[in-house]
């Protein structure tokens, strides 16, 4: 059955809706993976009361102590396993738990501050999008942007809910990656958002809002690992937007959070916001300007 934190009934500062999943290792053994996870465990250490709403097969994965969960009952856990030839990265998607709907939100959840849409595999319903009047939406769509074959193999979908989804949204943040570098659907997303984050990896992100853009640089470290860089981003951002309105601080905000996630393996670098604050005084940013990526104004 679904499990619900007692003491956390009452509305999280920050829920977040997608499926928590296995990301096989090498090895033979998984961690835990997905937007939900590294999304999550970002908004609980930047001191935000988290809510989780997901889908897993029983006994599929532990939750981590502080973060409230509903789990959706499924017959299997959403599992990921990327291969390597010479360098190049081919993404497999073994299974897939339940597809998420506003039903499968607690009703006292509904009235969180701010809502996360993490879709990894298809499984976030798009109406979800107009589901929270009084909340920060959040979107990010890269599992929308997915496709799989009989053998598992992910390519890039398209998404012909995008016309209607973004403009509901209140930011959408969305890698170059996800959008396979196409530079006329950024456009395209560019204009039917009311406020979009993309962002590029080392170079940082660009924010496009208000008929603008701007260009944030990415803070200067050694990287180990990127996986969650993104997804801790997204938080970071969604949280200090929520507290101040402003979108260009929130992006240098994220862009501080998701530099120490790349200096370490997993969710081991997730910091807490006094890292982040610290760093935000004294850290050194990348050299370099920011390609604009096809989209100018």
């Amino acid at each position: 059955m679904p499990f619900i934190s007692p003491s956390r009934e009452a509305p999280p500062d920050y829920l977040i809706i997608g499926h928590v999943t296995r990301d096989l290792m090498p090895d033979g053994g998984f961690r835990a993976g997905g937007t939900a996870t590294y999304a999550g465990l970002a908004a609980l250490r930047l001191g935000l009361r988290v809510g989780v709403v997901t889908s897993v097969a029983p006994q599929g994965l532990s939750h981590e102590a502080g973060i409230a969960v509903h789990y959706k009952p499924a017959l299997q856990t959403t599992t990921f396993e990327n291969l390597y030839t010479g360098g190049i990265r081919r993404q497999y998607c073994r299974a897939v738990a339940a597809k998420l709907c506003l039903d499968d939100v607690p009703p006292a959840w509904r009235g969180a501050r701010i809502v996360h849409l993490g879709p990894v595999a298809q499984e976030v319903d798009p109406l979800l999008v107009s589901g929270f009047d009084e909340a920060l939406v959040g979107v990010t769509p890269q599992g929308w942007l997915r496709r799989w074959d009989a053998d598992g193999y992910v390519r890039r979908a398209d998404w012909p809910q995008a016309r209607h989804v973004l403009p509901q949204a209140g930011a959408v943040i969305v890698s170059i990656d996800d959008l396979g570098g196409d530079r006329a659907l950024l456009h395209d997303w560019v204009g039917w958002a009311r406020l979009l984050v993309l962002t590029v990896g080392k170079e940082g992100a660009i924010v496009y809002h208000g008929g603008r853009q701007r260009r944030f640089p990415a803070f200067a470290v050694a990287e180990v690992d990127p996986t969650g860089a993104g997804d801790v981003f997204a938080a970071a951002y969604l949280m200090r937007l929520s507290e101040t309105g402003d979108a260009y601080e929130a992006a240098q905000f994220a862009n501080c959070a998701a530099s120490f996630v790349v200096e370490e393996v997993g969710v081991l670098g997730i910091p807490t916001r006094e890292a982040v604050e610290a760093r935000l005084r004294c850290g050194r940013l990348r050299h370099g300007r920011l390609r604009s990526h096809g989209v100018d104004h």
